[in-house]
């Protein structure tokens, strides 16, 4: 182990496990590589109940200990129980991937002799080893996440030679994925283009539904593809009914029952494409080498850049973006300006990439495209 000991003397290791989907799949290369590094230790993840499901048959972990859920006292009572689980476990090592104060605070308390991480968020003082966030003129500079996560590893001697974002599925997770195939007929061979139209961030992420529906159609007539709704049923379940109700060929509405986290990686690896919103399940088509088209709006490309040579992203280059604002205060030009014809010109030229014979698709615009 580089700087404070031996990677021996490392028998209980706590990773703290990030808060975002897109995250967590991007933080993968980096807890694919501690675990090869840290084999003789035994590993636990502190994480959100909702993400548990991605990490989940990877093969990278022993435990997961969760976050408690709720508000208010309540919450910060479990917070005093979850302390004094950790406390006992005694752990020689933590690896805070999170920015949080709380983050910091629950590793301190629960008497961790070694804890790395970023020195944000005030919480420097609870940290033994802090590493600096690239600033520049007191700003965070836009800077991909993944090696912002590997230099934490690499800290503790733990070197990430192999950076491709990889998933795991459980026997459970395969079971309910193929339940949902056969459910929604996608297991009779037709390929299907998975559509994530929502995003957790806000609404200022989302494409025009009514573009969605077109583009559904587009697919079907142009490629073939069945137009396969997925997301988060609770949150973006109405908007999925709008489009499916919009578009002229059938849409599949995954909407009851619904896609888990853990289901959707069966979808994932099994579609002819992804097309998405700047939101998590962009990454599954990274791990599973889908061919990709991921739309930005408001968010700056930057932060989640992974090199994956099969995602184009496109981006209208907009005065006021990219903004990073939840809700646009102005008239959403960022996505009103992207077309259905460019989003289908990039469908074409990423289905390319990957090999599959097309037209040539309509001349090239102005837009953004990486």
């Amino acid at each position: 182990m580089a700087e404070n000991g031996s990677d021996s003397a490392v028998r209980r290791l706590l990773v703290v496990i990030p808060n975002w989907v897109g995250d967590v799949v991007l933080a993968t290369p980096v807890l694919a590589a501690l675990r090869a590094h840290f084999h003789a230790a035994r590993i636990t993840y502190l994480a959100r109940r909702y993400v548990g499901e991605i990490v989940e048959g990877g093969g990278w972990h022993d435990e997961i200990v969760y976050w408690p859920d709720g508000h208010g006292l309540g919450r910060e009572w479990r917070t005093l129980g979850l302390i004094c689980r950790l406390r006992a476990a005694r752990f020689d090592l933590a690896l805070v991937l999170t920015n949080s104060f709380r983050s910091a605070l629950v590793t301190w308390r629960a008497g961790v002799q070694r804890r790395v991480g970023y020195a944000r968020e005030a919480r420097g003082w609870m940290l033994t080893d802090r590493l600096r966030p690239l600033k520049r003129d007191g700003e965070f500079v836009p800077a991909p996440v993944l090696p912002y996560y590997i230099r934490i590893a690499e800290h503790v001697g733990c070197t990430v030679a192999d950076r491709k974002l990889r998933l795991g599925v459980t026997a459970e997770q395969e079971q309910a994925g193929r339940d949902l195939m056969r459910h929604y007929g996608l297991d009779d061979g037709q390929p299907y283009a998975l559509v994530n139209p929502g995003a957790a961030f806000g609404a200022a992420k989302c494409w025009l539904p009514e573009r969605f529906a077109a583009m559904c159609d587009r697919l079907h007539d142009e490629l073939g593809f069945r137009a396969v709704l997925v997301g988060n049923a609770r949150t973006e379940g109405p908007l999925m009914q709008h489009i499916a109700g919009l578009a002229r060929t059938k849409a599949v509405c995954c909407h009851d029952p619904s896609t888990t986290l853990g289901s959707l990686k069966v979808l994932a690896r099994g579609a002819a494409l992804l097309v998405c919103n700047d939101t998590g399940p962009r990454h599954y088509g990274n791990a599973f080498n889908i061919p990709t088209v991921t739309i930005f709006g408001p968010t700056h490309q930057a932060w989640t850049d992974t090199e994956y040579d099969g995602e184009i992203k496109l981006q209208m280059p907009v005065e006021c973006g990219p903004c990073q604002l939840k809700t646009c205060p102005l008239d959403l030009r960022c996505m009103t300006g992207l077309t259905i014809d460019r989003v289908m010109e990039a469908v074409w030229e990423v289905l390319r990439r990957h090999g599959v014979r097309a037209r040539v698709p309509r001349a090239e615009s102005a837009h953004t495209v990486a």
